[in-house]
């Protein structure tokens, strides 16, 4: 996996629903496994939710929050 896209998908911020404004890495967990059973936008947001789904699924959380950017 290419860490820019890693990068990129942990930095994005939700833009609609609930969770709205919030990076995509501090999505919780549960709320990435509906998405799952819904089914992910087929869009580049779906793309990276699905890569965040993965990525809270395996744990590996400590592993790209190095990469998530200061702002």
């Amino acid at each position: 996996m290419d860490p820019t896209l890693i990068k990129a998908a942990i930095n994005q911020v939700m833009p609609f629903g609930k969770y709205a404004g919030r990076r995509l890495f501090h999505l919780p967990e549960p709320y990435l496994v509906w998405f799952h059973k819904q089914g992910f936008p087929e869009n580049k947001l779906g793309e990276q939710l699905a890569l965040m789904y993965e990525i809270k699924l395996n744990g590996l959380e400590p592993v790209v929050e190095p990469l998530l950017n200061d702002d």
